[in-house]
């Protein structure tokens, strides 16, 4: 099964004419990342994730969920975020008007799950900006092994349902005795893990939830020598994002919410010096995730809607969401 990550958006609170404020689109199945590269438009999001309440994550939803009305659309949008969600969809009421689809806001803290289906899930964690704040990782339940049929077929296992039987985990009774999964399954094949951390300054929940992660998605607001001004604010350097990326064990790391005041090439070799695994996506760049047996973490400057592009980490000088 696909695992796309999209960057919308990969600038700070203000952005430039090259990068709008940061988003990010996780697309799990073939449907969304066909869409994507088609270059058509608007995604149909079934869920948007909010990691807080500043309103540059935010103030994008009363135009969203309008145009979605417009477009005639009647399948739910389940909205989730801190605590403080509910009251601001009522503030906000006013300027979304009457909506043609049900709006179903979920206020959760750390723990919470907003989304679970087929075999993975997505979980909120505690993250620290000095405001209720949440990040959020999709984890995917392991996957049995490989399915030995030679080996079935030896212990008296006939093709047909008891393969599937033996696949999905259950003992199945043959001529002769009885065949356990273990007996033909190889070792489970771990799934794959994905963290967001929305704005936050480095914080224990970061590393426990992006623990042998393949991707962790980090802001990296400042550089070093504006250390101070990041604990200010409850912010990141892009160095701090390394070390909890090194610290987590990560696969690979994705810096954004990129300040306008720093280069991202200074940023990308700030964080190298740490991690090297690093990329500092442009928006629109995309990071596909195979299942691990099939390798590591790719990423697609530019996306993968064209071939070539150049390196993501040298921008130039001018479903499921989460903001």
């Amino acid at each position: 099964m696909d695992l796309w990550v999209t960057f919308i958006g990969t600038a700070a609170s203000v952005p430039t004419a090259a990068r709008g404020t940061a988003a990010t689109l996780i697309a799990r199945g073939g449907e969304q990342r066909q869409l994507l590269r088609s270059g058509l438009g608007l995604v149909e999001l079934d869920q948007i994730l909010i990691t807080h309440l500043h309103g540059d994550h935010y103030l994008g939803l009363p135009g969203l969920l309008k145009t979605y009305g417009l477009r005639g659309r009647t399948r739910p949008v389940h909205l989730a975020g801190p605590r403080g969600l509910a009251k601001l969809l009522e503030v906000l009421r006013p300027v979304i008007g009457r909506t043609p689809f049900p709006l179903e806001v979920t206020e959760l803290g750390p723990g919470g799950v907003p989304w679970r289906s087929d075999g993975a899930r997505i979980e909120a964690f505690a993250t620290s900006h000095g405001v209720p704040s949440v990040g959020y990782a999709l984890i995917e339940e392991d996957r049995p092994g490989m399915f030995d049929v030679a080996a079935a077929r030896a212990l008296g296992v006939p093709a047909g349902p008891m393969f599937g039987r033996l696949q999905r985990g259950e003992t199945v009774e043959v001529e002769g005795g009885t065949v356990r999964p273990e007996q033909v399954l190889g070792e489970a094949r771990r799934g794959r893990r994905l963290v967001l951390t929305g704005d936050s300054e480095p914080c224990a929940g970061t590393v426990q939830a992006a623990h042998g992660a393949d991707l962790l998605v980090h802001e990296a607001t400042f550089c070093e020598d504006e250390r101070d001004r990041a604990r200010e604010t409850h912010h990141s350097t892009a160095r701090e994002a390394a070390e909890v990326a090194a610290t987590a064990g990560v696969g690979l790391l994705a810096l954004t919410h990129i300040s306008s005041r720093f280069m991202p090439r200074d940023i990308r070799e700030e964080a190298r010096a740490v991690f090297a695994e690093t990329v500092v996506p442009r928006d629109f760049d995309q990071v596909e995730l195979p299942f691990a047996e099939r390798g590591a973490p790719v990423f697609h400057p530019g996306g993968a809607r064209r071939d070539g592009g150049q390196d993501g980490d040298a921008a130039s000088a001018g479903p499921d969401s989460v903001a």
